[in-house]
């Protein structure tokens, strides 16, 4: 995914504010949070190119890793349970389901490793071919991309209908 992440991310921290009434944070806060989750396995960028040199498929730091984004989700979900009112709680789940949202989203045409630290196998819903280059302009003309537009897309019709009923109201 190069555009969808962002757009996906504050998707889901909408929809999360408008369904969950008592949200103990406020909007402003929630959904910023929830994009930064859903930049957050990327964040691995960094420590590729400044640090690994690119030698390892960044999919296969911990950033990447789906049990690292469950067991937050987990341990943020069963906190705001007992403690509905805690913003710290609240914070750290919509910020987790973001960074899982990122891992569903790069599954569709770049490999996860859904099973680490466990299993060492990638998955992907489908393979782009290396037909031109440079390597990122494959994913471009790529019919995936139509998907992240449409997010993209979605997420300027949601914005901008967020933003009527705030004037409305």
């Amino acid at each position: 995914m190069f555009i969808a992440h962002i757009p996906s991310g504050y998707i889901l921290s909408t929809s999360i504010v408008e369904r969950i009434r008592n949200l103990p944070v406020k909007a402003t806060i929630a959904i910023p949070v929830g994009i930064l989750g859903a930049l957050a396995p990327d964040f691995d960028m960094l420590y590729f190119y400044l640090i690994d040199h690119q030698q390892t498929h960044h999919h296969k730091y911990i950033t990447h890793w789906p049990l690292l984004w469950l067991s937050l989700i987990i341990i943020s979900s069963s906190w705001f349970r007992f403690s509905s009112q805690s913003k710290a709680a609240s914070t750290i789940l919509i910020f987790s389901l973001g960074g899982l949202l990122h891992l569903i989203l790069d599954t569709l045409v770049g490999d996860i490793w859904w099973l680490s630290p466990f299993i060492n196998e990638p998955y992907a819903l489908f393979t782009v071919p290396a037909l031109v280059k440079p390597w990122w302009l494959n994913f471009i003309i790529h019919w995936s991309f139509a998907v992240e537009v449409a997010i993209f897309f979605w997420a300027v019709a949601r914005y901008r209908s967020r933003s009527n009923k705030k004037i409305e109201g």
